[in-house]
């Protein structure tokens, strides 16, 4: 186990967004990257999800209808990808996991490997190797969006996970720890695509959540 303490994130110093605005700004900050990292770090183990129509298949335990219409994205996760590629400014996601898996990270699982074999960069790492820091930390670690070095997004959710908005932080004396956090974390992490293939793929269809 390493020791993986999180950097400070005081939230009197972040600027509240709702949803929508979160959401339109994190799109025009994307799109504008040139040759600069964004990172992601997601934490929680299941979020509620609207308009997605794999989740609300999800919800109605239609395990098949999921795999077709993940698998139906795929075009679109590819051209996603090799835009970032053209650009220089990959988004790379850490996701955090506990097993066993919940059935909504069985799901979510699903979707990032599809997006991972279409060129998108994600790796897992256990959330046992956070355990002691989130301990001594006196809590979870945050939902973390990180874009071009410049902008840290404090992704807020109720205790059920219903997105509510976002926490913006442009200080760097506060941005920068938590860029090397992440990376340092996603350097420890292992590629999704192994995680899927040995931890994943051999599991039955998830009930209805």
């Amino acid at each position: 186990m390493h020791d993986l303490r999180a950097p400070a994130l005081p939230a009197t110093r972040g600027e509240a967004l709702d949803a929508d605005a979160y959401a339109e700004e994190l799109r025009e900050r994307r799109a504008s990257v040139r040759n600069g990292e964004s990172w992601q770090l997601e934490r929680l183990q299941h979020f509620e999800e609207t308009g997605s129509p794999t989740r609300d298949a999800l919800r109605r335990g239609d395990w098949r209808e999921v795999l077709r219409l993940i698998e139906a994205e795929r075009t679109t996760a590819r051209r996603a990808a090799d835009d970032d590629g053209r650009n220089g400014s990959p988004l790379r996601r850490l996701r955090v996991v506990e097993e066993p898996l919940s059935p909504y990270m069985r799901w979510q699982l699903q979707w990032l490997h599809m997006r991972a074999e279409a060129g998108h960069q994600t790796r897992v790492l256990s959330a046992e190797e956070f355990s002691f820091a989130e301990a001594a930390g006196g809590g979870r670690l945050p939902e973390i969006v990180i874009v071009d070095g410049r902008v840290l997004y404090e992704v807020l959710h109720t205790p059920a996970g219903v997105h509510t908005g976002s926490r913006r932080y442009e200080d760097p004396a506060i941005v920068r720890p938590w860029e090397v956090y992440v990376k340092r974390a996603y350097a420890m992490a292992e590629d999704l695509r192994n995680y899927f293939t040995h931890s994943v793929a051999h599991l039955p269809p998830p009930p209805a959540a």
